[in-house]
């Protein structure tokens, strides 16, 4: 799960996030600079997921032993990510440039773990998957409040799709 700095109150929410969900990593989203890194640090954040590639960020995880999913676009962010030691590159907005664009992303990065994310949902779930990605992040089916049970109960259903659509990847 991750909570974004943009969140109001971010390093609380992945703070009150940490004591409910005990089994669940949390971490922290959009961290563009090391301020935020060091505030989603001190929240308790598992892992650090950037919008851009930022060296100093990924030493500063790496130094409390947090991985970093590190937003690049073009081969040369890619290129720069591996290079500062990122762990996951998430490849973004990976749905306004298209599933072409990812391809051709992966044939020059074919040993690279890439993220495609923005613009992933059931309905192009799998062909992420057939295009190279190691994983994806899901967002805007996921970003919607919840303040009743039929939210609640119609958001869980939406994960089981989900959870169904990758579980028969691996089949």
């Amino acid at each position: 799960l991750e909570i974004t700095s943009n969140t109001p109150g971010f390093e609380q929410e992945i703070a009150k996030a940490r004591a409910a969900y005990k089994n669940t990593l949390i971490g922290a989203g959009t961290i563009i600079n090391t301020a935020l890194a060091q505030q989603a640090i001190d929240a308790g954040a598992q892992f650090i997921v950037t919008p851009n590639t930022n060296q100093a960020v990924v030493e500063l995880a790496h130094r409390h032993g947090l991985p970093v999913l590190m937003g690049a676009l073009t081969p040369t962010d890619i290129a720069n990510a591996i290079e500062y030691n990122a762990d996951i590159i998430k490849v973004f907005p990976a749905g306004s440039m298209g599933i072409n664009y990812f391809k051709a992303l992966t044939g020059p990065f074919s040993d690279v773990p890439l993220m495609p994310v923005g613009g992933i949902n059931l309905d192009n779930l799998t062909h992420w998957f057939a295009a190279g990605a190691c994983a994806v992040a899901v967002s805007s089916d996921f970003s919607k409040p919840v303040n009743n049970k039929q939210q609640y109960d119609t958001l869980s259903k939406l994960v089981c799709k989900y959870i169904s659509a990758v579980a028969h990847l691996t089949n």
